[in-house]
């Protein structure tokens, strides 16, 4: 941890401590952090799972099932997170919740909603029982084929903006999803008044105003150099989307850690917290990571590593990367160009190997040794040599997110024999999210970006295993954020600036953020034989990000369930 910036508001002898709240809305949960300011003390932090998880079968009340590569969820289960999530954080703390003095909160994204004028979602309204109605989580793929005429029709025109996202649009952002409504629900479509960011829907639920934020408007919204996409662009897709961004994403910007507005009544008593006190502009999770992880200055690439990992990174140039997510100016602090890249799946595909099942002895020795799953496979996996498995697997079971920008790609694991066991599997798969990691780091240095830090947070941070691979695959050391909380530090170090107890995020990340440096060095002869297997899963990658062959499948599959 570095030393307190000399302006730190440390209180004089006699006068209270004051803290923020920060609050991290995931995939699976949302968990709330109380933060002492003057250094980043977190004090205490409580997690509520969301109750209807994540909706990708059907609709909470059942009926038809939900379509392949959906993925949706429950307004209702953010607001408890604010109900039951951050009382109990503050009531664990000890603290009196007068001296809270500000909160911040950060989400997946994308994850976007449609909503009525009031804010109130479609999915709370008489229109619940149709999908479209629903918040489409980040990891909602359906929209793979509105990305790929909203990519081509931007290349055909020679629109400036696309350049500023790879050269591809995702489908996990807001326009692809959108355009899917529009063609696929024109009831939900012309319903829907608003087209918000979960990020920026919790900060109206906490303050009763309406807000966008600059990060999620930039990598997310196609909003660049002040403007969203033309209207002769939009009707270029379809005639009914041209006025789509004036009369539904519209709306002046806040700047990341600025003051959107006081807590509501209503938001006190669901918190327990103040009323009038400083709510901070929305941010996504792994953007405001970096506050916590002291990664705010240019060239420390922060991978935070959960269900998926984003990668964010500063850079004083403005330059265009094939393949990455987005570049924005000010979009993780401001005065700096913040990049993103992304894997769409990273976590998700080690639960993915356990759900397929293990042998019974390795359920026994698991039960035997007081162990997880996850823990007995890595331990196992841990004892071979590199490359003893004899695979070698594409980490595209979600979908490429960077460079390829593809959610129609699927994995592909080759070697297997008669002979492979769940450990192989799952240390294959380990190290192909980690050559998944070393292709989007080469494309940002051999675009211009510089990586000269490379830092982990995230609950992946604490596989010693993984971090290992990465430190051998990326062949430079490991850093990792010290907190087990980080996105929901870094939203209380946001809270912070917001409630004017820093000038800015830098002084405040400077002292209330923390980082480990170097905890995972590479070894020279794991890297050399990393550099070969590395070679390998880019003639895999080379061969089926080109060939159709995925797309062919995945098509197949489609028309297959379409068909039944």
């Amino acid at each position: 941890m570095t030393s307190p910036d000399p302006l730190t508001p440390t209180p004089r002898s006699g006068e209270p401590e004051r803290y923020t709240v920060g609050v991290d809305f995931g995939t699976l949960s949302g968990r709330a952090v109380v933060v002492r300011i003057r250094d980043g003390q977190e004090l205490a932090a409580a997690v509520h799972t969301y109750r209807h998880g994540v909706l990708d079968r059907h609709l909470p009340h059942g009926g038809s099932p939900l379509p392949p590569d959906w993925a949706l969820q429950h307004p209702e289960d953010w607001r408890d997170v604010l109900r039951r999530a951050v009382p109990a954080a503050v009531a664990a703390a000890g603290i009196d919740p007068a001296a809270v003095i500000g909160i911040a909160t950060d989400f997946t994204a994308c994850t976007v909603l449609p909503t009525l004028a009031d804010g109130t979602p479609l999915a709370e309204t008489e229109l619940a029982g149709r999908p479209h109605a629903w918040p489409k989580l980040w990891k909602h793929h359906a929209a793979q084929p509105y990305a790929d005429r909203i990519n081509e029709l931007a290349h055909a025109r020679g629109e400036k903006w696309i350049a500023r996202y790879g050269g591809r649009i995702s489908a996990e952002w807001q326009f692809a999803k959108a355009l899917q409504v529009l063609e696929e629900d024109p009831l939900v479509y012309d319903s829907c008044a608003r087209w918000i960011e979960a990020a920026d829907w919790i900060v109206w639920q906490l303050t009763g105003t309406e807000s966008r934020n600059a990060c999620t408007a930039g990598y997310k919204g196609i909003h660049q150099d002040g403007a969203y996409p033309s209207e002769a662009y939009l009707a270029g897709l379809n005639p009914r989307f041209a006025d789509f961004a004036r009369t539904r994403l519209a709306f002046p910007l806040s700047a990341l850690g600025s003051r959107v507005g006081p807590l509501s009544a209503e938001a006190a008593a669901w918190t327990g917290l103040r009323p009038g006190i400083a709510v901070a502009a929305g941010n996504v999770d792994a953007h405001v990571t970096a506050a916590a992880a002291q990664t705010v200055e240019d060239g420390q690439l922060l991978a935070v590593m959960g269900t998926s990992t984003c990668h964010v990174v500063n850079a004083p140039v403005l330059v265009d990367v094939p393949g990455i997510c987005g570049v924005v100016s000010g979009g993780v602090i401001e005065g700096t160009y913040g990049y993103e890249a992304g894997q769409s799946a990273v976590g998700d595909i080690f639960a993915w190997v356990l759900d397929q099942g293990v042998p019974p002895d390795y359920l026994a020795e698991a039960a035997e040794r007081d162990e997880d799953l996850h823990t007995l496979l890595t331990r196992k996996a841990a004892g071979q040599p590199v490359g003893g498995h004899g695979l070698v697997a594409l980490d595209w079971l979600g979908g490429n997110r960077s460079v390829l920008v593809d959610h129609r790609l699927s994995g592909v694991i080759a070697g297997l024999t008669l002979a492979t066991r769940p450990e192989d599997l799952y240390r294959a798969l380990l190290e192909a999210t980690a050559f998944g990691t070393r292709v989007i780091v080469e494309a940002l240095e051999a675009g211009g970006v510089a990586v000269r830090e490379f830092v982990v947070a995230g609950g992946l941070a604490r596989n010693g295993l993984l971090m290992r691979i990465y430190s051998d695959v990326l062949r430079r050391p490991v850093s990792l954020a010290a907190s087990d909380q980080a996105p929901a530090l870094g939203s209380a170090i946001h809270a912070a600036v917001a409630a004017g107890a820093y000038g800015d995020v830098r002084a405040a990340s400077t002292a209330m953020g923390r980082r480990l440096p170097a905890v995972h060095t590479p070894d020279a002869s794991r890297a050399d034989a990393y550099d070969a297997l590395y070679a390998e899963y880019r003639l895999l990658h080379d061969r089926f990000a080109a060939d159709g062959q995925l797309h062919r499948l995945r098509h197949i599959r489609d028309t297959t369930h379409t068909a039944s």
